[in-house]
């Protein structure tokens, strides 16, 4: 009997700066994974502003996800953290998280604040099973999707992390 062995080949993954070369990719995902997506021009906003915006790809280019954050007053708002629907479930939410908050202790940001829908548990779900608490409500935060007729918006979860590093 003879057996073939596999080394096993590590997933290759790098964050690259967001760019306007980029956001047809970006825009492709954020429209697949929300109802009421941000537009062409939220990301440009976010690029001529110097937010924090990275692209994470594959190694063969291919984007997987985004990140968008805004620093100011030694904290860092979370704006917008996306992982293409087909790529969910592979940890790339969390290596995005993990990198952001290197980042942002490297350069002495004290927390990271952001909002998620109420309704997205599995969102709430990672960013609690990350550290992040529960810290309020903004009440009617989020629109409704184009082409809902109610005026009902929904709420956002504030929630938040102390990037203060603790030594045991």
């Amino acid at each position: 009997m003879s057996a073939q062995w596999q080394a096993q080949v590590p997933y290759v993954r790098r964050l690259v700066p967001m760019t306007t070369m980029r956001l047809d990719s970006v825009i492709a995902i954020e429209r697949e994974a929300y109802a009421a997506p941000w537009t062409r021009g939220n990301f440009v906003d976010s690029l001529e502003s110097g937010y924090l915006a990275q692209c994470l790809l594959d190694g063969a280019g291919l984007m997987l996800g985004y990140v968008v954050a805004m620093q100011g007053a030694g904290e860092v708002h979370l704006l917008n953290l996306t992982v293409a629907t087909a790529e969910q479930g592979r940890g790339h939410a969390r290596h995005m998280l993990d990198t952001l908050v290197a980042d942002c202790r490297r350069s002495g940001m004290t927390r990271i604040w952001l909002e998620v829908r109420e309704s997205n548990a599995r969102a709430r779900s990672l960013y609690r099973r990350y550290g992040l608490v529960e810290a309020g409500v903004r009440k009617a935060y989020y629109p409704t999707p184009p082409g809902n007729t109610s005026a009902w918006r929904e709420d956002a979860v504030v929630m938040s992390l102390s990037l203060a590093c603790t030594e045991l």
